[in-house]
C-alpha cells in the first residue's frame, strides 16, 4: 500500500514538473509584442553602406520536384468560377539591390496586421538576411506568406547559366536558413501562442521576377526548381516618386476585378502605399471583395497565365525589355559601390543580425511622370525606381 501511495506521489509530482515546464515555454514569445510594430527610419533606404555586401550562404535549397512543362509559364492573375467569392491577392515586394540595405515600411505591415488582411510578400534573399528579426515576423504570422524575389534582384533576362540558377537558389536559401533559425529558438508567436517557425512553410514555393522581366530561359530555370511564376494584373505604380495617394486609390479600385493579383512595394520605395493603402483596402471591401494570399487564390480558381510569346509584362507585352540596358548599367554600379564600400577584395560576412538603421539621406528624387489627374493603368517608370 505505502508502495502504491508513494507512485501515486511521484506520478502527481512528475506532472506538476512536466505542467510548470510546458507552461514555460509556451509563455516563452519570441518578440514582445510592441516589437512587432513599426520603429522610426525602418523605411529609409541606406546605399554604400558596408552592410549592405553580404555573401550567400555557401549550401544548396531543399529539393524540390520540377513544375510540368505545363505549369512552366507566368501567372498574372486567377480566373474564378461565377458567383464564387470575389477574392483579391496584394502582393508587396522586399527586394534589395547589391549595393543597398532597403527599408521595411513597418506602417504598411501594421496596418495589414490590424485589419487582418492576408497578404503574400515577394522577399529578397539577401533583404531577408539584412533584415533577419523582421523576416522571421512575416514569415510566422498566419497572415502573411513569403516569396521569392531573388537574392539580390538582378534581371534574369541578362543572367544564364549557373549564375541564372544562382540568383533564385540562394533566396531559397536565405529563406531556409531564416526558418530554422526560428525553429531553434522553440519559441511562440505573441499572437498565435503557436511555434512560430510552424506557420513559415518549410520551402516558398511562388517567385517573382525582378522588373516583371523576363525570357523563355529564365522561366524555365524557375519551373525547374519547383516555382510557380506570379507577375501581376494591377501595378499600384507605387514606385513612381511623383504619384499621388489619391490617383493610386483611383486606380487600384478601378482597375481590380475578382481574382486579381496587386503588385505593391514596401521596401522604402512604396513611397506614399501607407498613405493609400487604409482607402484601397476599405475600398475594396465595400466592393465585396475578400483578401487572399497567393496561394489562397491559386487554390480558389485557375490561374491565368501569360501568352507564351510576351513572357514577363507590366501593363503591355514588351514593357519591360527596357530594364535590359538598365540591368547592365546597374551592374556597374554595383560594382564601383562594392569596391568602395569594402576595397579592392571586396570580401563580405553575412550578418549576425538584421542592422540598425543607418541615418542617411532620403532617396534620390528623380522628375515625375507626367501629372496624373486621373489614374490610369501605371506608365513606364523611372529608371532610377526599379520593380
Amino acid at each position: 500500500m505505502r508502495a502504491h501511495s508513494t507512485s501515486v506521489v511521484m506520478s502527481v509530482l512528475f506532472w506538476a514538473v512536466a505542467t510548470t515546464t510546458t507552461t514555460a515555454i509556451a509563455a516563452e514569445v519570441c518578440w514582445p509584442t510592441g516589437e512587432l510594430a513599426s520603429k522610426s527610419g525602418e523605411g529609409k533606404i541606406n546605399q554604400g553602406q558596408r552592410a549592405a555586401f553580404v555573401d550567400p550562404l555557401k549550401r544548396r535549397p531543399i529539393e524540390a520536384t520540377p513544375l510540368p512543362a505545363a505549369r512552366q509559364r507566368v501567372i498574372r492573375r486567377v480566373n474564378l468560377a461565377p458567383g464564387s467569392r470575389k477574392l483579391v491577392a496584394l502582393t508587396f515586394d522586399l527586394c534589395e539591390q547589391p549595393h543597398e540595405v532597403s527599408g521595411y515600411q513597418g506602417d504598411i505591415v501594421d496596418y495589414l496586421r490590424t485589419k487582418k488582411v492576408r497578404t503574400t510578400f515577394f522577399a529578397g534573399g539577401k533583404w531577408m538576411l539584412t533584415h533577419r528579426t523582421r523576416a522571421e515576423q512575416l514569415m510566422s504570422d498566419p497572415l502573411f506568406e513569403i516569396a521569392n524575389h531573388t537574392w539580390e534582384h538582378r534581371n534574369l533576362r541578362r543572367l544564364s547559366g549557373s549564375a541564372l540558377v544562382a540568383e533564385i537558389e540562394r533566396a531559397q536559401v536565405a529563406y531556409e536558413d531564416v526558418r530554422a533559425g526560428l525553429q531553434a529558438r522553440r519559441c511562440v508567436h505573441p499572437a498565435s501562442k503557436r511555434p512560430a517557425f510552424e506557420a513559415a512553410r518549410e520551402r516558398m514555393t511562388l517567385f517573382r521576377f525582378p522588373f516583371g522581366a523576363c525570357d523563355p530561359r529564365s522561366i524555365q530555370a524557375v519551373g525547374a526548381l519547383g516555382l510557380e511564376a506570379v507577375q501581376w494584373d494591377v501595378s499600384s505604380g507605387d514606385p513612381w516618386v511623383g504619384l499621388t495617394a489619391k490617383a493610386m486609390v483611383d486606380h487600384v479600385l478601378k482597375a481590380v476585378k475578382p481574382g486579381s493579383i496587386v503588385l505593391f512595394h514596401a521596401n522604402g520605395r512604396g513611397f506614399v502605399t501607407g498613405s493609400a493603402l487604409p482607402a484601397i483596402v476599405e475600398g475594396l471591401r465595400a466592393q465585396g471583395y475578400e483578401f487572399a494570399t497567393v496561394s489562397e487564390l491559386l487554390a480558389a480558381g485557375t490561374p491565368e497565365y501569360a501568352a507564351v510569346e510576351h513572357g514577363c509584362y507590366d501593363s503591355k507585352p514588351g514593357d519591360t525589355v527596357k530594364y535590359d540596358r538598365l540591368a547592365d548599367q546597374l551592374s556597374e554600379t554595383y560594382a564601383r559601390a562594392r569596391a568602395a564600400a569594402l576595397g579592392r577584395d571586396g570580401a563580405a560576412q553575412p550578418p549576425a543580425k538584421a542592422p540598425e538603421p543607418i541615418k542617411v539621406p532620403e532617396p534620390i528624387k528623380v522628375p515625375a511622370p507626367v501629372k496624373v489627374e486621373r489614374a490610369p493603368a501605371p506608365q513606364e517608370r523611372s529608371p532610377l525606381e526599379p520593380q
